[in-house]
């Protein structure tokens, strides 16, 4: 073996003498060793970047969420409920019998006058239901109906998923921005250490300093381990609500300009429009109304019509046969009492139905007024914190570091002045990460 080469995903080739995983044989021509180097690296690298995290942007996100195993049953009911539907208005099948008709019991006797009469016949029997046309239409509406709360009932289920995977995203934005924070602190305290450590010989630091600087830096190695699982913990979580595989490589877009705009809050008629809940109770309450005009149409009758034929036994017997018509008297009081019992029963069910409507139209307003004002006053936190607090805390920590570095302050001052800033950093990030968590459930109470 003449070299060898250790590829590992995130590093670069290099070549290490004595062993490694990836060999080099003893080639006879130098180009031949410098082609399959070549290649190697090629392939080294492509596998390398297969390796690295896709960073996938949140409307692709969302489009694997609409794609989630827990829409696609609504999607299924819903085309159960049209099926149904569509068999509503289809007759009873016919019934035919055969049998025997006035025919005496084996055994007994028979008068030798009337002997062939009394023999009986074959009876051959073919019946038909016509059941009432409107009745049947209004079954038919009725299933497309409940079809229809399916559909409402998948969009919102949507929007609860899709509220989910948001803040996932915006929360792991936040995490990311946290762990570049984290990381410079981790530099930053790295530095003063340093700087402590070659002048605490010279008397010019306390022991007592380097140890202060020391739990800090161990702080930040805590907090970015900690930041670390839960980006780890958004990542399967995320994962699954896009149905992907655990160990599908992912990130997130860092670059996402997350604003909001604010706006009057919309009207109960907009809302009932706009949001998918309330679309599926004003369906749920067109549903109950087409199933109580199916019951109130059981009040008309059904038609029944009956052929027989008589085929004798008797010899010098005629054929006979009989045609009967039959209707069904539904508005008998002993059977009326069922379907307009349930007709009203049904008046009631759909008075709640509209209270619960006018009750979740009156907390979606108090809602989103509530979160609008909330947000408009986060945002303008946010804004101070940006050009006023943070600037300011960032000069003062500037300031103190160059009179460490001139030897004109200690190392405990610098070590506060860093706090300070370092602690107003991670309070902007955790109002930057109530205000997109806002954000979502703004735009969720909006169905959007």
């Amino acid at each position: 073996m003449e070299n060898c080469f250790n590829v590992n995903p995130g590093a670069s080739l290099s070549p290490r003498p004595g062993g490694g995983d990836l060999c080099l044989p003893q080639w006879e021509s130098s180009d031949s060793r410098r082609a399959f180097r070549l290649v190697l690296c090629l392939i080294a690298a492509l596998l390398i970047t297969t390796a690295q995290a896709q960073v996938m942007s949140l409307d692709s996100v969302l489009s694997h969420v609409s794609r989630h195993p827990m829409l696609q049953e609504y999607d299924h009911n819903a085309q159960a409920m049209q099926a149904y539907s569509e068999g509503a208005t289809a007759w009873m099948a016919p019934m035919v019998g055969v049998g025997t008709f006035m025919t005496p019991y084996p055994g007994t006797k028979v008068d030798e006058m009337m002997g062939d009469r009394d023999k009986g016949s074959i009876m051959i029997s073919v019946e038909q239901t016509i059941p009432n046309t409107a009745r049947l239409n209004a079954k038919k509406d009725y299933l497309a109906a409940r079809a229809t709360i399916e559909q409402h009932g998948r969009a919102n289920q949507f929007n609860a998923l899709r509220a989910e995977a948001r803040e996932l995203y915006y929360s792991w934005i936040v995490d990311e921005k946290k762990i570049a924070v984290l990381q410079e602190n981790e530099q930053i305290l790295k530095l003063l250490l340093k700087l402590a450590r070659i002048r605490y010989p010279y008397n010019q630091g306390s022991l007592g300093a380097i140890y202060e600087a020391e739990s800090k830096y161990q702080e930040v190695q805590n907090q970015l381990l900690t930041t670390q699982g839960d980006i780890a913990e958004k990542s399967y979580r995320l994962k699954a609500l896009m149905n992907l595989p655990a160990t599908a490589p992912l990130a997130v877009d860092t670059t996402l300009t997350i604003a909001f705009t604010p706006a009057s809050t919309p009207d109960t008629t907009v809302l009932s429009a706009q949001r998918n809940d309330l679309r599926q109770l004003n369906s749920s309450i067109e549903a109950i109304r087409l199933n109580q005009r199916y019951q109130r149409l059981q009040a008309r009758p059904d038609f029944k019509l009956r052929f027989d034929h008589m085929e004798p036994l008797g010899r010098d017997m005629p054929r006979q046969f009989t045609a009967m018509a039959m209707v069904s008297i539904p508005i008998a009081p002993w059977s009326s009492r069922m379907y307009t019992a349930e007709a009203r029963g049904m008046q009631y069910e759909i008075q709640a139905l509209q209270r619960s409507r006018e009750a979740r139209l009156l907390d979606a307003r108090g809602m989103l007024g509530g979160l609008g004002a909330r947000l408009t006053n986060l945002q303008q936190q946010r804004e101070r914190y940006r050009t006023r607090i943070l600037p300011a805390l960032r000069h003062n920590y500037d300031t103190r570091m160059l009179a460490y570095e001139e030897n004109l302050e200690q190392l405990p001052m610098v070590v506060d002045s860093w706090e300070a800033w370092n602690m107003a950093r991670l309070e902007y990030l955790e109002k930057t990460a109530e205000y997109y968590s806002l954000l979502v459930r703004y735009e969720k109470e909006l169905d959007q």
